[in-house]
């Protein structure tokens, strides 16, 4: 394959990354407006940020490989289980069932484990998660599969546009999707029976997925390779959550900034997954070698990922601060904004690179599939360094109390 020119994919990233800012603020608005729910259950804000990287992680891996499809020839849609595509959506509505009821299990022990006083009950955690998680995936599977097959007919490259769209479909729709599931929360016994019944679901579709046969050899491989990554980036994810909570009062005292959370983050993890994506393909394709010195193609989509990063947070800022004004929400102002944007975000686009690079590296020196591991490895680990960085900037700043 030769690798796309530097100004095509420029245009088409930056696109990509504009139109998932612009969904990722209607999940900021609404992460913003449900300040009393978070105040109501405790601990809630600890799953938010790993419910919202799962549809990350799992569809933005989908779209990699079905990237990594439409680059070698295999892309084919079809209603056949047994077909790439097929296969690949078995595999990932199964990873979405099972991981939902992990990072449950996980948000609530975390949660008691740091000390957060008060927290709603593991069956409360296992009802958000899974309903919630169940309700968005839906929706962004679709969205992925719409995009690979604009990719296809309107020449697009899959590498640089599906992350940002995927990971931002999943935010906007995996917010308003927990916040539907919360109503199903502290009713007596309804409660437990939910958490009870989807839990058994999770782990049949689990097992069934890694006992996968007779034509089906790639559902199982998918699911054997991921499970155990999105496993460390859902616990990474909840610690990036714990962060954010540690330090609730700033955002509340200022709702700007909670409306600032899931683009900024969604955009930390998007420069990696575009980064992900093509390191990916060309490993697989051999436009690159895994070297522990990075290439002259490699160094060149490093450029691209600062290129894209400096405007994007600006933008991301000052669309916040708008957004939070003309919704009646708290703001310390444009400039503070943007500072905290800039900082944080420069930052974690460090740690980005870093990640993108030497996480696809160690995947395929192993033997596995970077397309499995790259994006959840990176949009997660972001998550949290991004989670992180945007705390340390806004007390650099120094905003809120």
């Amino acid at each position: 394959m030769r690798a796309p020119r530097i100004d095509a994919a420029a245009r088409q990233g930056m696109a990509a990354l504009l139109v998932s800012s612009a969904g990722d603020l209607l999940a900021g608005l609404t992460l913003g407006a449900i300040t009393h729910t978070l105040e109501d259950l405790p601990g809630l804000l600890v799953l938010v940020p790993a419910a919202i990287g799962m549809r990350g992680n799992i569809f933005g891996a989908l779209g990699s490989r079905l990237g990594t499809a439409i680059h070698t020839g295999t892309f084919r849609l079809s209603r056949r289980r047994d077909t790439v595509v097929g296969q690949n959506i078995l595999a990932s509505l199964a990873l979405t069932l099972s991981v939902s009821l992990a990072l449950a299990v996980v948000a609530k022990t975390v949660a008691v484990g740091f000390g957060l006083d008060n927290t709603i009950s593991v069956a409360d955690f296992v009802v958000i998660s899974m309903v919630g998680g169940a309700l968005s995936s839906v929706v962004v599977l679709g969205i992925t599969l719409g995009v690979a097959a604009g990719s296809v007919r309107w020449g697009w490259d899959m590498d640089n546009v599906s992350a940002p769209l995927v990971t931002a479909a999943g935010d906007v729709v995996t917010l308003p999707a927990l916040f539907l599931a919360t109503y199903l929360v502290r009713l007596g016994w309804v409660t437990p029976t939910i958490a009870v019944l989807t839990a058994a679901v999770a782990l049949a579709a689990l097992v069934a997925a890694v006992r996968q046969g007779h034509g089906l050899d790639l559902v199982r491989r998918i699911t054997r390779e991921s499970m155990p990554v999105l496993l460390l980036a859902g616990t990474v994810d909840v610690v990036a959550g714990l962060t954010i909570e540690k330090r609730l009062e700033s955002f509340l005292a200022y709702p700007a900034l909670l409306v600032l959370i899931p683009p900024f983050l969604e955009d930390t993890g998007a420069l990696g997954g575009i980064l992900s994506s093509r390191l990916s393909s060309k490993l697989h394709l051999g436009v690159i070698e895994p070297d522990t010195v990075p290439q002259r193609q490699a160094r060149a989509d490093f450029k691209l990922i600062f290129l894209f990063a400096v405007p994007v947070f600006i933008l991301v800022a000052l669309a916040a601060d708008l957004a939070a004004i003309l919704t009646g929400l708290e703001s310390p102002g444009p400039l503070r904004m943007v500072a905290v944007t800039l900082l944080g975000g420069l930052v974690a686009t460090v740690f980005t690179v870093l990640v993108s690079y030497y996480g696809a590296i160690a995947a395929y020196r192993l033997g596995l599939d970077p397309d499995n591991h790259g994006i959840p490895l990176v949009t997660s680990t972001m998550d949290l360094v991004g989670a992180f960085a945007l705390v340390l900037a806004i007390v650099v700043v120094g905003i809120g109390p």
